[in-house]
């Protein structure tokens, strides 16, 4: 092991390539990405969003940042799988740090989210965000929308989120139907994996329930999911507890009855042709976790979008 590769996310001098860690020791960036406030030209930017004010249940994912961080340390510097190639070798990631947030004045959050997210879009080609509860998902949507136009969403999830609001609420329920309403996002080209609650409106979204999950193989669902999106532009969102609570214990809102993070690892991986312009991973709370068995999964979900953006750079040259 090299001598001087260590605090990488301090000392490294570019934002490709990588270099060995001790996995218990050195500052804890997302895959150990050189920390920056500059991403011009990055391709990716990891980003953290520490806000939980909008819970209806549990809070503490404002510490899901911090958790994934932690748990991207175990992925070491071999081709990563299952994707056979090392993510950074061509591809520049760097680690923008967290969103910095009012905690007295949740009214302001928002605004802030959208302003943060659309500065690093204006530079970066692809944001990465790290909730957070999935409220989040609202303002960097907007922060998308305006650089993209409107989306599909593919959204990973036991709930619906479409519950009503009147657009002032801070409300972790509800920004699908705000976002429907704005035309931010395309409902006939949009598809929801893993519900297993019922909401008011389905908002016309195309809903692979449960127990309709639990019949079908992992290509079965990424063909669903590439029929539905039809090459639109894509905002991917994964809410953690689309997971059943045996495999991601540490959410605020667990629902019995949901996938495994293997059969959910394999659908992304098959997402190779979706155009996804954006991504995020929600909900993380690791005071309820186990051994860091969520923050572990929700880690690896953002280490295969990443892997997903991989393929695609490769492919392209």
């Amino acid at each position: 092991m090299p001598s001087d590769a260590i605090d990488r996310a301090f000392t490294a001098d570019r934002a490709i390539g990588s270099d060995a860690e001790p996995t218990y020791a050195g500052a804890l960036s997302f895959m150990r990405r050189r920390y920056s406030k500059d991403v011009a030209g990055a391709d990716a930017v990891v980003w953290g969003i520490p806000f939980d004010a909008a819970v209806s249940n549990r809070p503490g994912s404002r510490f899901g940042p911090q958790a994934i961080r932690r748990a991207s340390a175990i992925f070491d510097v071999d081709p990563q799988y299952p994707f056979h190639l090392d993510l950074f070798e061509n591809m520049s990631v760097v680690d923008y740090g967290d969103c910095l947030l009012d905690y007295g004045n949740h009214q302001e959050t928002p605004g802030r989210i959208e302003r943060e997210a659309a500065h690093i879009l204006s530079e970066a080609g692809f944001l990465l965000s790290l909730g957070g509860d999935h409220y989040v998902t609202w303002p960097i949507l907007k922060a998308h929308a305006a650089k993209h136009g409107p989306m599909a969403l593919v959204q990973f999830d036991a709930h619906q989120d479409t519950w009503f609001d009147d657009d002032s609420r801070i409300d972790h329920g509800s920004f699908v139907a705000r976002a429907v309403r704005a035309g931010i996002i395309d409902p006939t080209r949009s598809i929801q994996i893993g519900i297993r609650t019922h909401a008011p409106e389905d908002c016309g979204f195309k809903i692979i329930y449960g127990h309709e999950l639990e019949e079908m193989r992992a290509s079965e669902v990424a063909s669903a999911i590439l029929e539905r999106t039809a090459n639109a532009k894509t905002y991917l969102t994964f809410d953690i507890d689309c997971l059943d609570p045996a495999y991601a214990p540490g959410t605020g809102t667990p629902v019995a009855g949901g996938p495994s993070s293997a059969k959910m690892l394999s659908v992304l991986r098959q997402l190779e042709a979706l155009d996804i312009v954006g991504a995020d991973v929600v909900e993380v709370a690791p005071a309820y976790d186990h051994a860091d068995i969520t923050a572990i999964a929700g880690a690896t979900v953002a280490l295969h979008y990443l892997g997903l953006l991989a393929k695609r750079k490769a492919a392209a040259s």
